[in-house]
């Protein structure tokens, strides 16, 4: 199914600011939350989108990303989950709750404030440690650009414990309840003010708001869940991507302490420089030069393209500065909508030296009234030249 436009997910302009989007996706979260909303599949899957929209949008990054290029900015092709860009599909209630969670920190007690567990609970808010981002850059070549590529990348990175399977505890029972909250990752305090009685909900002092307390730790990780590694990644980069962009594989960059989040893999693209060929968005530019005879005479020359050579035609009197447009042999759309075109620049060379034979000859077609510039020619040439300064 095709994604949905972020603004138009959280009925924001794209002008919108930091706040107006908090505002908005807060307002989203409460009317489509699990505990308000009980056995409805639609209302999750609205609650998961309103996530997806606010992760994006409330990043600048990301959000820069997502405004020049579409989903497409954001990694994978627009239109679908892929690997990149969104985590509705890849991503669990708990995960949206742990992530977003402080937009609703501190609401007073009762009903689904709080953003509890997923499936109840009135009031649980344990905390999922979230890992960190890992970037690399990938540098692509024309061909690759115009077709996609898949790459691999072998990452040092922190993984979960295989001694603790991630719990941070040595052997079972390593992992307490906490205390102090009873497993619920907050405690609730009441304060007394001018209007009565006030209650706030605030992480857990004791616990760091796990909801549980490590009394035998891992002698692999000491009790971080985590350590360090290394993993192959596979990227499937869609084509049409540019220099400077960046996409996002959800899932992919250090591991969560205690089997929580773990952060994204951030490739960022850059392109190699090709000896023939000058990008222009999606049109490919190759600056052609005739010879003399060629370009009075017509014939026709080789033109390199992404996919090899090809003829072209030269008609006789071809002028400098004339632009012949190959249609559909530049790069496609990174959002789909279509392939541009390989624009071919033609000069023409004169000679900068000549042999006495060579230079008897122009002086003989000097005097030809065909080889003076007719006044359309001139205003057709000035004109090209005037464009290049509009």
């Amino acid at each position: 199914m095709e994604k949905r436009d972020y603004y138009e997910v959280l009925e924001v302009e794209k002008t919108a600011t930091a706040e107006e989007i908090k505002k908005a996706y807060r307002k989203k979260a409460i009317q489509y939350h699990p505990d308000k909303n009980p056995g409805d599949k639609t209302a999750e899957e609205k609650f998961k989108e309103a996530a997806e929209a606010y992760d994006v949008l409330s990043n600048p990054d990301k959000r820069a990303r997502y405004d020049q290029f579409g989903h497409a900015g954001l990694g994978g092709a627009a239109g679908n989950g892929g690997p990149f860009g969104g985590f509705s599909g890849g991503m669990s209630m708990d995960d949206i709750f742990s992530m977003f969670g402080d937009i609703f920190g501190g609401h007073s007690g009762g009903g689904f404030g709080g953003f509890g567990g997923f499936g109840g609970g009135g009031g649980t808010q344990q905390r999922r440690y979230r890992g960190s981002d890992l970037r690399v850059k990938v540098k692509l070549n024309l061909k690759e650009i115009s077709t996609g590529v898949e790459k691999k990348f072998k990452l040092k990175k922190y993984v979960p414990c295989t001694h603790c399977h991630g719990t941070g505890a040595e052997g079972d029972g390593g992992a307490e309840t906490c205390p102090t909250c009873n497993g619920s990752g907050t405690v609730i305090r009441n304060q007394q003010t001018i209007l009565g009685t006030m209650q706030t909900r605030t992480t857990c002092p004791t616990c760091g708001g796990e909801g549980k307390i490590i009394k035998n730790k891992c002698k692999e990780c000491a009790g971080e869940g985590i350590v360090y590694g290394e993993e192959v990644v596979t990227v499937k980069i869609p084509k049409g991507v540019a220099e400077g962009m960046q996409l996002s594989m959800g899932g992919k960059g250090n591991a969560g302490k205690h089997n929580g989040v773990p952060g994204d893999l951030l490739i960022l693209i850059e392109e190699e420089q090709d000896p023939n060929l000058i990008r222009d968005e999606n049109d490919l530019i190759y600056n052609l030069l005739l010879s003399f005879p060629t370009a009075a005479l017509g014939g026709a020359v080789e033109i390199p393209t992404i996919d090899g050579k090809v003829k072209v035609k030269i008609d006789s009197g071809t002028q400098p500065g004339k632009v012949l447009r190959l249609r559909g042999k530049g790069l496609p759309n990174v959002n789909g909508y279509g392939t541009g075109d390989l624009l071919v620049n033609i000069s023409v060379y004169i000679p900068e030296t000549l042999s006495k034979d060579e230079k008897k000859a122009l002086e003989e077609m000097e005097t030809s009234d065909n080889f003076k510039p007719n006044t359309s020619i001139k205003e057709k040439i000035f004109k090209k030249f005037r464009s290049l300064f509009d």
